[in-house]
């Protein structure tokens, strides 16, 4: 078998520019215009965060959470796009300063929970059952500040609530090592999986790999992927690219290491990823110099740059790398892999 790919992005991914240093360069585009730019780019899937699907949803009853949520997904039915997850957005509120299911705060810790509960809700009702938790706060600038097996615990607390609530949903942690926390908790794939295996519902428990999260703690995020697989656990995958070791760049896939963005391309298809359901996510942003009428290019990009990838590897000669590998003369190999980008060029 081979794998199957649906791709999908988050309307976050279509921005106005704005960054730390300095202020928006491009328009606004509403909501709904970005909803209709999936198909043109060739996407199935929306990834939302909770309050990108129902907008001020600290100000609603649940019912009409839901009531909103059950709309969106008629409008999402009629372009022919389905919702790939939903993910609570826990780190824009003053609660969550210090953290959301980790902070000090009980008060903190509620909030954080109930806002998980109706992120679920979202989920339900726009037909997904995958919840994504990107743990953006949960860590601590100094190591004094926080008991990190108190933290582990209430992760893990946090998480029974959730699986609880609704015997439906899948959790996906997303693992990042650091930003905006100076060290975060779950670092990495082999931290989230271990915290799923505590909760009352493991097979419920999975992870949701970003390429750059991967980088920036050091590791291949092919390797990654790999790790998860073999566990069963790879439920959705962020794809971007990354250059170096400091922020969160979010760059097209494959802009910086196309090798390394090839392995991941190739694993997916060695281990049939999408044939049960998976997307493959994007999580890019355009250059900032990008101008409005080509502002989507990065999605475009990256989406045409992983089917060259995978025409690549479906072109390989499975006997021979096998011949080279046997023979252990991984610099003929080395050289096979690279010979097929360079006469790709030509």
């Amino acid at each position: 078998m081979a794998g199957v790919f649906r791709f999908s992005f988050g309307p976050w991914n279509i921005h106005e520019g704005a960054d730390p240093f300095g202020p928006e360069v491009r328009r606004t585009i509403s909501f709904e215009k970005k909803l209709g730019l999936y198909k043109k780019l060739g996407f199935d899937g929306v990834q939302f965060h909770d309050d990108d699907a129902v907008p001020d949803l600290n100000d609603l009853k649940p019912e009409q959470i839901t009531r909103r949520a059950k709309s969106l997904r008629r409008k999402l039915e009629a372009l022919g796009l389905v919702a790939e997850f939903v993910a609570p957005r826990l780190w824009m509120d003053p609660r969550t300063i210090d953290g959301a299911y980790t902070s000090h705060d009980p008060k903190a810790r509620a909030y954080a929970l109930d806002r998980s509960k109706r992120a679920i809700d979202i989920a339900a009702a726009l037909g997904t059952n995958l919840l994504v938790l990107w743990l953006a706060r949960e860590g601590s600038y100094i190591r004094e500040a926080k008991d990190s097996k108190v933290a582990a615990d209430r992760l893990v607390e946090a998480m029974n609530v959730m699986l609880e609530y609704d015997p439906a949903i899948r959790i996906a942690v997303e693992p990042k090592p650091n930003e905006p926390m100076d060290q975060a908790y779950l670092p990495t794939t082999g931290h989230a999986l271990a915290i799923g295996y505590r909760t009352v519902a493991p097979g419920r428990m999975g992870i949701n790999i970003e390429s750059a999260h991967a980088i920036l703690a050091g590791l291949d995020p092919s390797d990654e992927m790999g790790f998860a697989l073999s566990f069963g656990k790879l439920w959705t995958v962020h794809l971007n690219d990354q250059n170096g070791l400091k922020f969160d760049e979010d760059k097209s896939f494959g802009s910086v290491d196309l090798r390394r963005a090839f392995n991941q391309v190739r694993l997916l298809d060695a281990y049939d990823f999408g044939t049960h359901g998976e997307f493959v996510g994007l999580d890019v942003k355009a250059m900032r110099t990008q101008k409005d009428d080509v502002a989507t290019r990065h999605l475009s990009n990256s989406r045409e740059v992983f089917n060259s990838l995978l025409d690549i590897s479906r072109g390989l000669d499975p006997a021979k790398m096998q011949s080279m590998v046997s023979a252990r003369d991984y610099e003929a190999l080395d050289l096979y892999i690279m010979s097929q980008f360079l006469d790709r060029a030509r």
